[in-house]
């Protein structure tokens, strides 16, 4: 499941890789905390982050 999250993230959403790398560091990476991290360091808009939510719901 991470590992396809951080696919979806990087290949659909366009968020660089270093930026994963940081909120995996801070969820100890657990999938449905990432969004929220990266919410929360700005990293993501508002839309991304239902996407997000949106993509964990349906996988």
């Amino acid at each position: 499941m991470l590992e396809k999250l951080i696919v979806f993230l990087q290949d659909e959403l366009e968020i660089p890789a270093d930026q994963v790398s940081l909120a995996l560091r801070h969820t100890q990476a657990i999938p449905a905390q990432v969004p929220m991290e990266l919410w929360k360091y700005g990293l993501i808009n508002i839309a991304q982050l239902e996407k997000i939510f949106d993509w964990l719901e349906y996988s």
